[in-house]
């Protein structure tokens, strides 16, 4: 469970910093650790089937490294390693971030037939010009071998987020060193490139992003995460997306109680979709903003064909297109109408727009139930900071509350803090004191609102400085614009406030669960009993036990 502190944490920066970890665009680049020297490495696949063969992209200011390879599970297995690898200073090009490294293949190595599935933590050190160990750290997904799974279960990595979010270069789809004036983020980002810090390990302490002060009367809400990550040399966005953060909380506690759990990526949802089949089960966790339409279109037949989706994740809200087999991703977002190309020349249905986008005309809801531009913020900065931490549960009765002890009223997992920072929502009404989607939702037929707490997609104002805000009212006018044509007052008042939502509906012969939430697997984490056994409970029944 967490332990709310009254003060914020202090890590040594001055209020300017402060201002600097929130406001500036600090990211990982080739010789960023000056004299000391570095290492970096990349591969050019996200994910490899058993037995192929690796190629490690390898720059470094010393002349050889030591690999290790290790099973990133609910035991930490080492499965390879080797010393003298020989490494050399490999150059790289200013927009990296769009367009990959370039670099040489330094070392190969191959995938052992008996390594299961799962993600794989590659670890380089070498030693810095002053003697002490430089590292960087890398992660590969080894696939499960084809073939029918009963029992297991298939979780997806959220690859796309992880992409989108990359810093490392200087560029993704957020901000960047893009543009005529270098800063403009990239409407393109390739994979061909480093993690950058914290999206593959992270220590113990490194805070999540929802708050875990309490706020007296008249405090200025902060952002822990980003004052921490400016101050210990992390990604701005480590506490965004990545493995460490949310889909190893997830594998390792899957693997702790016992199921068998096999890993993929999305990738292998738009260009072999035919593994959703091998399995009863597919969960997808944590931050997993970023799809394409082929991702979405494999998870539709499943579902119709009789498969079961639980999501434990939330922001379902830009739809991406892939280019150079997988190697880059497109996702235009809020220029999309003036600057995609599809627009003016294409099928506007794959515009990289938010789902909800009416010319787009596949909804968010369509597919998992709950739309991102519904819901959005919660827990953080100026949005609801003092919130309820937990989903408040309407509909106790539910399988998926069975023997829990919840009430009708109840918070879920306020303790580990499971509600936020982005939550998926829809328009309801209430009726004799019970949530059902209103008639303009557009959610499936039949969905079952289970849970229902408040969101925010305008940082309030009223206390926190426009200068000290982090998005503002940015993501609300887009919104507004997008669903109504303009962020005129009227319309911000339509979207200013908003909910997040746990939902369950069947589908053709399937059925689908989502608890719309980022941090459910912080419930996981900090082993919260309750959201363990909701977790189980849909594990189980999806997987027939």
């Amino acid at each position: 469970m967490t332990k709310k502190g009254r003060v914020f944490p202090d890590f040594g920066l001055s209020a300017d910093e402060r201002r600097e970890a929130v406001r500036g665009h600090y990211y990982e680049y080739p010789g960023m650790d000056g004299a000391r020297g570095e290492i970096w490495c990349y591969t050019r696949a996200y994910t490899y089937a058993r037995g192929a063969m690796v190629d490690l992209h390898i720059s470094s200011t010393a002349s050889s490294c030591r690999l290790e390879i290790v099973r990133d599970g609910d035991v930490q297995t080492s499965v390879y390693g080797t010393d003298d690898i020989a490494t050399a200073w490999q150059e790289t090009p200013d927009q990296v971030s769009v367009t990959g490294c370039g670099w040489e293949p330094t070392f190969t190595f191959q995938i052992h037939d008996s390594w299961p599935s799962g993600a794989y933590r590659i670890t380089l050190t070498a030693e810095g010009r002053d003697g002490k160990p430089i590292r960087c750290h890398h992660l590969i997904i080894v696939l499960p071998n084809a073939g029918s799974k009963p029992g297991r279960i298939l979780q997806v990595a959220a690859t796309g987020t992880w992409t989108a979010y990359n810093t490392w270069g200087g560029s993704n789809h957020y901000q960047g060193i893009t543009g005529p004036n270098r800063d403009q983020f990239a409407t393109t980002v390739s994979i061909e490139r480093p993690l950058c810090r914290g999206f593959v390990v992270l220590p113990d302490d490194a805070p999540r992003v929802p708050l875990e002060v309490n706020l007296p009367p008249g405090t200025v809400p902060r952002y822990p995460h980003m004052e921490w990550a400016f101050a210990n040399g992390y990604s701005k966005k480590y506490a965004s997306s990545g493995w460490a953060s949310y889909d190893s909380q997830f594998f390792r506690w899957a693997e702790q109680q016992g199921y068998g759990v096999d890993l993929a990526s999305q990738h292998e949802l738009h260009f072999n979709p035919g593994i959703l089949d091998d399995y009863d089960c597919v969960v997808f966790v944590g931050h997993d903003e970023y799809w394409t339409w082929e991702m979405r279109d494999a998870v539709d037949a499943y579902v119709d064909r009789g498969g079961r989706v639980a999501r434990f994740a939330g922001n379902f809200m830009w739809q991406t297109r892939l280019e150079d087999e997988g190697q880059r991703q497109v996702c235009y977002k809020y220029i999309a109408r003036k600057e995609d190309p599809v627009y003016q020349s294409g099928d506007v249905t794959r515009a990289t727009n938010s789902w909800e986008a009416p010319e787009i005309g596949r909804p968010g809801a369509l597919t998992f139930g709950l739309n991102a531009t519904s819901g959005v913020y919660a827990g953080w900065g100026g949005c609801a900071p003092r919130g309820v931490r937990g989903f408040p549960v309407y509909r106790p009765g539910h399988w998926a509350f069975a023997g829990t002890g919840l009430f009708y009223g109840d918070l879920l997992g306020a303790d580990s803090h499971i509600y936020g920072y982005e939550v998926d929502g829809l328009s309801y009404d209430i009726r004799h004191g019970l949530p059902y989607p209103s008639a303009d939702s557009g959610a499936p037929e039949g969905l079952e609102i289970l849970a229902l707490g408040m969101a925010s997609q305008v940082e309030e104002s009223d206390i926190l400085a426009p200068e000290d805000q982090f998005f503002g009212d940015e993501d609300g006018r887009f919104i507004a614009e997008t669903l109504y044509g303009d962020a005129s007052d009227e319309n911000m008042e339509k979207v200013r406030y908003s909910n997040g939502m746990i939902v369950n509906f069947k589908r053709g012969k399937g059925e689908v669960f989502h608890a719309g939430t980022c941090e459910w697997v912080a419930g996981l984490l900090r082993k919260d009993a309750m959201v363990e056994r909701v977790t189980a409970n849909v594990l189980n029944r999806y997987l027939n036990r």
